[in-house]
């Protein structure tokens, strides 16, 4: 049931043979799905309606072959409109429209078109011409789908020189991104190689540094034994000074004790030289025994 200004209507009542006709039915919009379930209508009359547009999925009824819009308020085709490939009969006499959609330039079965009394572009217009017989309407469909196959190609061509400035846009941004890739890896590479020459430089300044260090160290340990060698050597120098100064104090007092036993047991005690020495040692023995009388009275002093 299609709905109508407030009431319905219903299309199997409208159906005569394969012809529905719609025409004069207050309609403003398309009962698409009704439509859609009648497959034997091939010829659609919706004149004399109130329609302003068709909807998208009307496209899908490529059944048709005949269509009558005339006398509606249509603004325009829906875009898909050139899958109607059958349709061979168009009438849009007294509607709105001023364009039509490219895919118009599809309907190669279209033989018939009354585009008459819309506010057609001046070139469309031009082309459609007047319609005012079956000839010219036959010349309107002919010269229409020429003109808009016109367009359709200038549009392919259009979109294809889109596709290939994108191409070429794409392969310049492809070519400068591998440019700018490789500077990425020629300036990773140059600083993994500036990275590996500092820990190079670290690692022979660490081994020079490392090296020095041993050679201080072993100057450090060969010095003590330079030193106590040369200090050994006043050691030594000193113990013969001593051994030497401790041989002529020996030899002395052998000299003296000689001396001594000889003016004392001999017949030269009575020369000048034994009387001498004599009386020197004399005086020395009784210098000694005075020192030690000495000693005594003052260690018996402090033990009282």
């Amino acid at each position: 049931m299609a709905k109508a200004a407030g009431k319905s209507v219903n299309l199997r009542d409208k159906l005569d043979g394969n012809e529905l006709d719609l025409s004069l039915s207050d309609l403003n919009e398309v009962p698409v799905k009704e439509l859609a379930a009648l497959p034997k209508a091939t010829i659609l009359d919706m004149s004399c309606n109130n329609l302003t547009s068709l909807p998208s999925e009307f496209c899908a009824l490529t059944r048709l072959v005949r269509l009558d819009l005339s006398k509606n308020q249509l603004l325009q085709l829906p875009s898909e409109f050139g899958r109607l490939i059958n349709l061979q009969h168009l009438d849009l006499l007294n509607n709105r429209l001023s364009v039509l959609p490219v895919s118009f330039s599809q309907l190669k079965s279209l033989k018939w078109l009354d585009l008459k009394d819309n506010p057609l572009d001046p070139t469309l217009a031009k082309i459609a011409g007047d319609c005012l017989d079956e000839k010219q309407c036959k010349q309107c469909a002919s010269a229409v789908l020429q003109y808009m196959r016109a367009i359709q190609s200038e549009q392919d061509r259009q979109r294809q020189l889109q596709l290939h400035a994108q191409r070429e846009q794409e392969k310049k941004r492809d070519a400068e991104q591998r440019v700018r890739d490789a500077q990425e890896r020629e300036l990773r590479r140059r600083e993994k190689a500036e990275e590996k020459e500092r820990r190079r430089r670290e690692y022979d300044a660490l081994r020079a540094a490392q090296i020095e260090v041993d050679k201080k160290s072993e100057n450090s340990k060969s010095q003590p034994r330079k030193t106590s060698a040369s200090a050994s050597l006043p050691s030594v120098r000193t113990r013969s000074w001593i051994g030497i100064l401790l041989g002529f104090i020996f030899g002395g007092l052998l000299c003296t004790l000689g001396i001594l036993t000889v003016c004392a047991v001999t017949d030269l005690k009575n020369q000048p030289l034994c009387t001498s020495v004599n009386s020197m040692y004399e005086e020395m023995v009784f210098r000694l025994q005075n020192h030690k009388i000495l000693q005594s009275v003052l260690h018996h002093n402090s033990q009282q």
